[in-house]
């Protein structure tokens, strides 16, 4: 079932909290059971099916195209089945967005090292919403000029998922969050301990504190509520 490219990119615009979906980070329990408990609970749903922990960085390994494809009709049917809004992406892989557009998918995550944008965009077309990786201010300005639709920034702080000693900071996010109108989303070691540095920018993209903890429905709620300004219910 196609998406209405508008009411996705309104959705986008309010969104708060995105996750980073990878299996490996679910511990001993079953992952799809944990997908299906969280994905009312996020805005936003990045499937990242990739391995973790390899050599120079999880984020220099390319996506399982067969598995992205897997994750993805199973979250759609997921999203179906619970009556979610969540916008759902894909990480990497253009070829996996193109063929599952039709079925409801939002579009498609990109990195620094990842396909052009301008070329994803013209394999995608204009419904497709389009996220980019960006690591510095510098990279932040220069992504107006991109066909992209939201940032990803960070790391913020330093994290083992993405094999990052050290991170930007919450600060330096803020700055980069003023200077473009695109919706982003700090990443990168972000957690309930810290997540409320960033309430200012009011959005942030997390993996391992939701999938990794005790609880993840209440670990969702509880980064929501901290990012959450006190004058913004929204």
């Amino acid at each position: 079932m196609q998406r209405d490219p508008d009411a996705d990119r309104e959705l986008l615009a309010n969104a708060r909290l995105l996750l980073l979906f990878t299996p490996e980070l679910c511990g001993a329990r079953a992952p799809e059971s944990v997908l299906e408990a969280v994905l009312p609970e996020v805005d936003v749903l990045q499937l990242r099916i990739k391995p973790l922990g390899a050599g120079r960085g999880p984020e220099l390994a390319p996506a399982d195209a067969a598995g992205t494809r897997r994750w993805a009709e199973r979250a759609l049917e997921l999203r179906a089945k619970l009556g979610a809004r969540t916008l759902l992406f894909v990480d990497d892989r253009v070829d996996v967005a193109a063929l599952l557009l039709d079925a409801g998918l939002s579009g498609v995550h990109l990195g620094q090292d990842d396909c052009p944008a301008a070329i994803a965009r013209e394999e995608l077309g204009p419904r497709a919403i389009l996220g980019w990786s960006t690591h510095s201010v510098e990279q932040v300005l220069e992504a107006d000029e991109l066909p992209v639709d939201y940032l990803g920034f960070g790391p913020v702080h330093a994290t083992k998922t993405k094999g990052y000693e050290r991170g930007l900071g919450a600060e330096l996010a803020w700055i980069a969050s003023r200077g473009t109108s695109k919706p982003v989303f700090p990443i990168g070691g972000i957690d309930r301990e810290n997540a409320q540095e960033l309430a200012r920018i009011g959005r942030a993209a997390v993996s391992s504190a939701i999938l990794g903890a005790v609880d993840p429905v209440r670990a969702a709620r509880e980064l929501r509520a901290l990012l959450t300004p006190a004058d913004d219910e929204r």
